[in-house]
């Protein structure tokens, strides 16, 4: 349901910005848990960006909002943040893991994170 139109978004971001490559100072000596701490703030960043997008969209007030649809309608304009993240994950993990961590682990919880965020917005 989200995958195809997200690879599609991808595919056109990873062309029209192509990949970031700078090598951070001792990343091959960091632990797995200090590589996620130092990309926790990218995948945060890229997160709220797209909640705020998410919730903005005039259809996110209507009673059955396609989530999965705002999600993917909500890319384009968070195209600087997932990028980013993309990329520091690349860094960090190695090239390839950051499309792979989009495309997979952060896909499948980001409905329920933007859900989260936007309903604690509201409070």
């Amino acid at each position: 349901m989200l995958m195809a139109p997200l690879a599609g978004v991808m595919l056109v971001v990873s062309v029209a910005t192509g990949p970031v490559v700078v090598e951070p100072q001792g990343s091959l000596s960091m632990t797995a848990r200090q590589k996620t701490a130092a990309v926790e703030p990218l995948i945060k960043s890229a997160t709220e960006c797209i909640a705020r997008a998410v919730a903005a969209d005039p259809r996110f007030g209507t009673s059955a909002p396609d989530l999965g649809q705002l999600i993917v309608d909500s890319i384009a304009g968070c195209v600087a943040p997932v990028r980013a993240m993309i990329d520091g994950y690349d860094r960090y993990f190695g090239d390839g893991t950051g499309e792979a961590f989009f495309m997979g682990p952060y896909l499948d919880v980001l409905p329920s994170a933007v859900t989260k965020w936007v309903a604690d917005a509201v409070r």
